[in-house]
Order: C-alpha cells, then structure tokens, then sequence
C-alpha cells in the first residue's frame, strides 16, 4: 500500500526547505514512512538549474536532444525530459511539486496517465497550490504551513475571495507618446528553425488599449511570437512585421522598441535577489534598472507610494522585497511594468506557481489596469484564469508544418 499525500501550499509555504528535509532522510513524523528510503524531487526549479547549468557549461545532464538546447523546449517537453531522468535513478518515492504548472491540457494528461501508473509502483507526494491539480490517487491531505506539516490527514484549506482593488490606477508619469492606433502588426508571419517549422501565416494586429490573452498548447509559438514583438529574435527581419509604425528591420533599435513595451515573466525574480526595497523596486520600473541605485526624486516616490497605496502594501514601502510572499512580489512586479504606462504591456505567465488567492489578485489587478489605461495589455498563459475576461484572444494551433493562429 503507498501513502498517496497531496500537501496543500500557499505562497508563504518553504517548499524547497520542506523538501530537502524529507529527500535528506528527515520526514516529518506523519511521513515517517518516506524515512531510508531513496526520493527524488519533479520540480520547475530542478528544471531551472539544469537550464542555469546549460548556460554555464554549454551543457547539462538534462538535455534530451543534444543539437538542441534545454532552454529551447517547451514547458512541457522539459518536464517529460524531467520526469524520464529522475526515473533512470530510481527513486522509491517521488515529490511532485506543482507538476501541472506551465503545462496546456494536453501535456497535463500526459503526465496525469504518466502518474498514474507511477502510484501502483512507488509513493507520490504532490505539492499543490490548486485544488483542480490533486491528482486522484491521492488518499490523505495535509498543508504546509512555512516548512512545518499541518493539519494531517484531513486539512481542507479555505479560500477567500479577494476584495478589489478600490482606487483607480495611478497616472502615467509623462505625457503618452503619439503612436499609431495599431500598435503591432503580423502580416502573414511564419518562423522556422531549420527544418523544424513554428509558426505558419500569423496575422495580429494589437491595437491601443486591447486586452489580448495569448493561448495555445507547450510548443505551440507563443513564445517566438513574444520575442518577435520585443526584439529578441532576429527572425523578425524580412517578415511583414510592423512595430509602434515602423516595419521591422527598417533602422530602428531594439532599446527602440522596448521604449514602447512593459514586460513581466516569473522568472525575472531570479535577478532581483538584492536587498531592495519594496519602494525602490516599483521606482525601478521608472527607471528600467534592476533595483535602485540612484536617489529617487521626490515624483518618482510619489507615484511609486500612490501605487502600493493601491496595492494596500504603502505601510510595507521599507520592506525588503525579497521578504515578501509570491504573491505580494507578482503584484508588485505588476505595477513596475506598469508605472510608466507603456503602450504595450506584456505579462508572460504572470499567475505561474500561485495559490488560488493569490492568482485571484493579480488576475484582478491586470484587469483593473486594461480597464482604466489606454495600455494594449496581452496576458499569456496555459491555465484559463476565472475573471481574466480579455476581450480579445488569439488561438494558437499546433501542426506539423508550424502553427496557425485565429482570434476569438
């Protein structure tokens, strides 16, 4: 008999501690049973230090295809690769930590039928901050409370609704460039990487004030499409791709550009590891540096108290930022691309790795933004967020001569 165990978390839990404790031989006592025997961990951030190790060495364990490199896969293509490598060790238990974030309905049940035979084999412990990820095979419950196990067997974590955000969002800090109504223009627009085709014929026109969510499965060109608008994929040029006005390739910069975008993944909290302010860091979105290292005027820390007055953390501005919760860091990361009102505001997985609550502010937040801003707004995501309600959607669609796209 294995003891399936779904440990609820929120953004305050120590995963990372917790799991360590157990994968060193030191359990809690309600998960003695996992003691002498050998695990291993199915996480984004043992997915993340293989990429780090790649970038480092030209190489890493993980890398499934030797002529490609790891961080050119798919969501869920590395966490395949993933789960493979850590079978080859052996382990007689696993933790499976979020396994279903960053991953479309497809892959999702991949691995869900992928687990499933793995529960008749070995113990699963499955971290999970979503209630609609607990895999079935789950038999007791318990909730991590820091790094301290809580409430087992029979702890139902409670969910409260967030309340909103009541001020209106703050002003932009200088008058609004004069751009054009469509903001950015794919005209049947294709990439390919040698033979291996990505997207085929894309037409998108952004245009002032929209709000786009950007969907389709792991592999699908979502992220080819992002990097083609902020300037990072040299296969823009001699596409019919037109930016702020001006076509691609025709003399402009790429710090042009970028003048023009706000942006925001998740995995920008890795460069923020300094001890900033929670002040400084919205100022630094004022500044586009990352943290603060100049003397901020007296405007500049005006607008950044006036947006955590919003927020409802002004009484936190001296806080570290790195001290706050996931949650509390994306809703400040959220008003940092926004401060300055740029034209065009992309957000990269924005609710990745957050409890219900938590993705239920920042959802709320990004909507208050696209309601109260004239900020083309284009959310990307493989989860479907309640209350999101962009009203414009362009699809992705996978197939094996790269994928098309229709807007909904």
């Amino acid at each position: 008999m294995h003891h399936h165990t779904a440990i609820f978390t929120d953004n305050s839990s120590r995963k990372t501690a917790f799991s360590n404790a157990v994968l060193a031989g030191n359990p809690p006592a309600a998960l003695s049973h996992l003691g002498g025997l050998r695990g291993a961990c199915f996480s984004n951030e043992r997915i993340a230090a293989f990429i780090e190790e790649e970038a480092r060495h030209n190489r890493s364990e993980l890398q499934p295809l030797p002529e490609r490199e790891l961080r050119t896969f798919s969501s869920g293509e590395r966490k395949k690769a993933l789960l493979e490598y850590l079978l080859e060790q052996s382990p007689e238990y696993l933790i499976l930590d979020d396994p279903f974030d960053n991953l479309d309905r497809a892959y999702r049940g991949v691995l869900e039928r992928r687990f499933a035979e793995l529960s008749r084999e070995m113990t699963l412990i499955q971290l999970v901050s979503r209630r609609a990820d607990i895999l079935p095979c789950m038999k007791k419950t318990a909730f991590l409370r820091g790094s301290t196990l809580v409430g087992y067997p029979d702890f139902k974590p409670e969910s409260s609704p967030p309340g909103p955000f009541s001020e209106e969002i703050p002003p932009p800090p200088n008058t609004l460039p004069d751009l054009p109504e469509v903001l950015v223009d794919f005209r049947a627009v294709s990439v390919s990487y040698g033979s291996h085709a990505v997207v085929r014929n894309i037409d998108w026109r952004i245009r002032q004030g929209e709000f786009w969510e950007l969907r389709g499965p792991n592999g699908s060109g979502k992220t080819t499409l992002i990097t083609l608008i902020t300037g990072d994929n040299p296969k823009a040029y001699g596409q019919e791709l037109y930016l702020f006005g001006s076509r691609k390739g025709s003399g402009e910069s790429v710090w042009d550009i970028k003048e023009h975008i706000g942006y925001f993944t998740p995995a920008m909290a890795d460069r923020f590891r300094g001890y900033h302010s929670l002040e400084n860091m919205v100022i630094s979105g004022l500044t586009d540096s990352i943290g603060l290292y100049q003397q901020p005027s007296d405007l500049q820390r005006s607008l950044a108290n006036q947006w955590l007055r919003l927020l409802g953390m002004d009484s936190q501005r001296q806080v570290l930022f790195r001290d706050l919760t996931a949650g509390e860091q994306r809703l400040v990361f959220c008003a940092r691309a926004m401060i300055k009102h740029p034209p065009l505001l992309i957000l990269d997985e924005p609710t990745a790795g957050l409890d219900e609550k938590a993705a239920s502010l920042v959802v709320s937040l990004i909507r208050k933004m696209a309601l109260e801003s004239r900020t083309a707004i284009v959310f990307v995501s493989h989860r479907s967020e309640p209350g999101l309600d962009a009203n414009r959607t362009l699809i992705l669609e996978k197939h094996p001569g790269g994928s098309t796209g229709y807007t909904a």
